[in-house]
């Protein structure tokens, strides 16, 4: 097996025999997704980096430094060193610093930089076409990775079939979401919108597939035209007649494969692409063929993102379903763990287990995040064979996890105070100003229009009193068996236009990390609803809470908790009870009941 050292010289020379000066690594696919199937994980193949997002590049020259930078956000700043060799590549966090900017800042006049057309999306190559050109440097197009003639086994595309996803759980039939779909290009004068993003195709057509690893997607292509039809562009192999006859005759199937090449027959029409989701490759396809581009959102995500009834009916079952099997875990967490019994895949095998007890799991929504101690601090931690620890007693174990059910995505985050003895004083009030900031996000009532950037600082509030904080967003959307993480709103420091709508969902995640000791995390989903208000001037919203599982007792410091709070506390525990106590029997119901108790 190759190492990282051989991966990154053995790069290096296939870019010097492309006449190459340099090369861009992102982390996605052909449809910029977040979470990517085996044969498109080329950073983490060159790096060793797991996480979820990142980026790398690669100059053959190594003068000023190693030649070679990874990119990461606060998330990963702790993973990306324990992960990444510091003597091979240098780290570089963003937002501070973009693969623009340091290229703009490393490329020589006359050096070709090279990037993949189809990982890039068309937003991004324009800003490292303008960074490098700036340098009299040049930015090549690629006909094929480069990567991938040096990674000898890379594995195949997944052949898995694509499903039906059933019309009662997705609450609207395809035809009548491409009717919606061909409105928009009528309101925006075209003849037809490209859709890449895997996570839209699937909701669209009302089909889910097993191509990526968490996320229930099949690789595929999709343009919708303005009378409604569409032609989906997905391996063949992955069809059956089943999938045929649910797609009906207005939908025609070509091979994923000739996706590009029928780009060509939109020559004199004008077609819409996102160009935050649709990659370059397209954009050039499409204007070599003489088409007229319009850039614009892909129609599918906001739709996607404001849950229909019954979506959200789905989700609360989904979420009650989960919350037991979780509670399950946490009881036996709560034996074995004190004892020194529990490691943390030890824990996540057992929580994915009590999952599948429930005989609806059908994958994980991501990989778990078992964090003893100080992997704990890592927010993004895969735990591995080589950084497995021990949840050892007196210590703090985070747990972040989530399922993927027919009928809803979950994702929830618990902090547990592996015993016997008290937690310290620190871990307790710092557990408490992440709970209420989590407690002050649940109760928040905010008009029609508010943006998710605007709501950020009721959760962050608590722990900027004593100048802490946290390195990621508070919250994300969540899909309907889908993505885990789906725009386009979110809740983070970081603005975003997009307001908050009733029916979409969000996590609500605070946070607390302190490096090499312990990380701390509450997070529930909730969903974004209307609130009607005696004499209100303005159309208001709030959220209602959707993960119900008990928030450990022992580490509130209840003399920082207002009575408010506490009665937010016991109304929540009373909800946790009567939602997952039916579920339970035994010794688990026992323990529920105990954690459940109200706080005074």
């Amino acid at each position: 097996m190759q190492t990282h050292e051989a991966r990154l010289a053995a790069l290096r020379d296939e870019l010097k025999r492309r006449e190459l000066d340099g090369f861009v690594v992102p982390l996605c696919d052909e449809h910029m997704s977040e979470y990517v199937g085996a044969y498109a994980q080329r950073l983490e193949w060159l790096t060793g980096f797991g996480g979820s997002a990142g980026s790398a590049i690669v100059l053959t020259s190594k003068e000023g430094g190693n030649g070679a930078a990874i990119f990461t956000d606060g998330r990963y700043t702790l993973q990306v060193r324990e992960q990444v060799d510091g003597k091979l590549w240098d780290y570089v966090g963003v937002p501070a610093t973009s693969p623009a900017d340091w290229l703009a800042r490393n490329v020589k006049a006359g050096q070709r930089i090279g990037f993949d057309p189809w990982l890039h999306a068309h937003g991004q190559a324009q800003q490292l076409k303008k960074a490098v050109e700036k340098k009299g440097a040049t930015l090549v197009a690629v006909a094929d990775n480069p990567i991938d003639a040096v990674w000898q086994d890379r594995p195949e595309p997944s052949a898995a079939a694509a499903v039906p996803h059933p019309d009662d759980l997705a609450g609207k039939a395809s035809s009548a979401k491409r009717e919606d779909v061909a409105a928009w290009l009528e309101e925006n004068d075209a003849d037809a919108v490209v859709i890449t993003a895997l996570d839209s195709i699937a909701w669209l057509f009302n089909l889910r597939g097993k191509d990526v690893d968490r996320t229930p997607v099949a690789l595929s292509f999709a343009v919708v035209k303005r009378d409604g039809s569409a032609e989906l562009f997905i391996a063949p192999e992955k069809v059956d007649g089943e999938l045929k006859q649910h797609l009906g005759n207005h939908v025609a199937l070509r091979p994923r494969l000739d996706f590009e090449g029928a780009l060509a027959d939109y020559a004199g029409k004008t077609v819409a692409v996102d160009p935050v989701r649709g990659v370059e490759a397209i954009f050039a396809a499409l204007n070599a063929a003489g088409a007229t581009i319009v850039k614009a959102t892909d129609p599918v995500v906001l739709p996607k993102a404001v849950k229909n009834e019954a979506e959200k009916a789905g989700h609360r079952s989904a979420q009650s379903r989960d919350g037991a099997a979780v509670s399950r875990f946490l009881h036996w967490l709560s034996n074995d763990a004190p004892q020194g019994k529990v490691d943390e895949l030890s824990a996540a095998a057992k929580l994915r287990g009590f999952r599948e007890e429930t005989g609806q799991l059908r994958d994980l929504s991501f990989d778990t995040i078992s964090g003893s101690g100080p992997n704990g601090a890592s927010p993004h931690y895969r735990v591995s064979e080589q950084s497995n620890r021990a949840l050892e007693p007196n210590s703090v174990y985070l747990v972040d996890s989530g399922g993927q059910y027919p009928d809803g995505t979950t994702d929830i985050t618990r902090t547990i105070w592996v015993g016997p003895d008290a937690p310290p004083q620190e871990i307790r009030e710092r557990f408490t100003r992440v709970l209420k900031g989590h407690i002050a996000l649940d109760r928040a009532v905010f008009p029609e229009g508010t943006t998710g950037h605007q709501i950020d600082v009721l959760a962050r509030q608590y722990l900027w009193e004593t100048g802490l904080d946290y390195a990621h967003g508070t919250g994300h959307g969540v899909g309907s068996y889908l993505a885990v993480h789906e725009g386009p709103q979110n809740i983070s420091t970081r603005a975003v236009d997009q307001a908050l709508i009733a029916g979409m969902i969000c996590s609500n995640e605070p946070a607390y990390y302190k490096a090499g000791e312990y990380g701390i995390r509450i997070e529930n989903l909730v969903l974004v609803e209307e609130r009607a208000i005696e004499g209100a001037e303005n159309a208001m919203l709030g959220f209602e809470t959707l993960t119900f599982v008990p928030i450990d007792r022992t580490l509130i410091e209840l003399s920082l908790l207002t009575d408010a709070e506490i009665a937010w506390m016991d109304a929540y525990h009373a909800r946790v009870r009567e939602i997952v106590a039916p579920q339970l029997s035994g010794e688990d119901l026992a323990w529920l009941e105990a954690q459940t108790a109200p706080l005074g």
